[in-house]
C-alpha cells in the first residue's frame, strides 16, 4: 500500500471528494460513510459543518457528536473517508455504530479500509473511549475481514426490518 495520510476535511479537495461520490454512484452503490451524501452548494460551507459537528454544534436533535476523516494518498486523492461518532445512541448501538467508512470503489482490495479504521480508532482512543462499536451487513464479507484485521469481536446479529437486512455487530477493544 503506499503511504497514506489522515487529515480532518479541507477545501482544496474539492475535486476528490467529487469524485469520491461519483464512483458510489456510477457503481449503483449506497454512498459510504453517510456523510458524503450530505448536499451542500459551497464545498467551503460543507467543510465548515463536518468541522462544527465534531464539536457537537449544529446537529438535529438527538445526533451526537461526529468526526469525519479523509485517508489521502500521496497524490492527495482522498482514498478513503470514515466518519467517527464520539457516542452513541440506542439506535447506533443497534446499527452504525461508532466508525463508519467507505472506499474509494477503484482503490479497493488494496488495504485501505484497515487502515482507515486502523486509523480512525487511534482517533476514537484519543477521544477517551475504550470500546467501538463497529456494525456491517451480515453478507458484507469485506467490512467483516476489516472488522475482524482490527480486532472485532462478534456481538451477534440481528434481522433489522427498516433496512430488510441482517446486521451483524463487533466491539473492538482500544484499553
Amino acid at each position: 500500500m503506499d503511504a497514506v495520510e489522515l487529515i480532518e476535511p479541507r477545501g482544496d479537495r474539492e475535486a476528490s471528494h467529487r469524485t469520491f461520490v461519483e464512483q458510489f454512484r456510477a457503481n449503483g452503490e449506497q454512498l459510504a460513510p453517510w456523510v458524503i451524501g450530505e448536499p451542500y452548494v459551497d464545498f467551503n460551507e460543507y467543510v465548515a459543518k463536518l468541522a462544527a459537528a465534531s464539536k457537537g454544534i449544529g446537529l438535529p436533535p438527538g445526533w451526537v457528536p461526529h468526526s469525519t476523516f479523509w485517508l489521502i494518498d500521496r497524490n492527495a486523492e482522498i482514498v478513503a473517508i470514515s466518519n467517527l461518532r464520539h457516542a452513541l445512541t440506542d439506535d447506533l448501538l443497534k446499527w452504525g455504530g461508532h466508525i463508519g467508512y467507505g472506499v474509494r470503489p477503484s482503490m479497493r482490495r488494496k488495504g485501505f479500509a484497515t487502515e482507515i479504521l486502523r486509523q480512525s480508532l487511534v482517533r476514537a482512543r484519543g477521544l477517551g473511549l475504550r470500546k467501538v462499536r463497529l456494525t456491517c451487513d451480515k453478507d458484507n464479507v469485506a467490512s467483516l475481514r476489516t472488522i475482524l484485521r482490527n480486532g472485532g469481536e462478534f456481538d451477534g446479529e440481528e434481522f433489522m426490518p427498516e433496512q430488510q437486512r441482517v446486521v451483524s455487530r463487533y466491539w473492538i477493544s482500544l484499553a
